[in-house]
C-alpha cells in the first residue's frame, strides 16, 4: 500500500508498528496493537518523541514501519495524555480513541536499524521541551 496523501509538516502525530502489526493493519483496514487493545486507546507519538519511542519500545526489530497520521481526520478522538504507563517520559502524548483506519495515513517509511543512536536521557530531555 502507498499513502493516498503527501507528507505534511504540519502533521505531528505517528505510529510505528512492527513489519507484523503493519502486515495485520493492512489486511484489517484498521491500525491496532496488542498493547493498543490492552490499554483501550491506539498509543501514537508527536515526532519529538519518536527517537525515544524507538529506543524504548523497538530495540530488538530489525525493521519497522513508521506511518504518518493525518490529524485532520482524528478529529476529537485524539487527546494528549499523560504516558501510560507512566515512567521517566514526562511529556504528554497522543492518545486515540477510536478506530484508526489505514486511509488516516499520509505518509509511509520503512525503518532499518543502522543509524546512529542518540542516548536515551538527550530524548527524554528533547521531549520535556515539547510538551502540547
Amino acid at each position: 500500500m502507498s499513502a493516498s496523501k503527501e507528507f505534511n509538516l504540519d502533521n505531528q502525530i505517528y505510529k510505528v508498528l512492527t513489519l507484523e502489526e503493519w502486515e495485520r493493519a493492512q489486511a484489517s483496514g484498521v491500525i491496532i496493537t496488542d498493547l493498543d487493545k490492552k490499554d483501550g486507546f491506539i498509543h501514537l507519538s508527536t515526532a519529538t518523541q519518536l527517537n525515544a519511542t524507538l529506543s524504548l519500545y523497538f530495540s530488538k526489530e530489525e525493521s519497522v514501519v513508521l506511518l504518518q497520521i493525518d490529524q485532520a481526520q482524528t478529529n476529537d478522538q485524539l487527546k494528549f495524555e499523560a504516558p501510560i504507563p507512566p515512567g521517566n517520559r514526562t511529556s504528554s502524548f497522543p492518545h486515540y480513541y477510536g478506530d484508526l483506519n489505514i486511509n488516516f495515513v499520509s505518509e509511509i517509511w520503512h525503518l532499518n536499524r543502522g543509524a546512529f543512536e542518540i542516548p536515551i536521557e538527550l530524548m527524554l530531555q528533547a521531549e520535556q521541551g515539547a510538551d502540547y
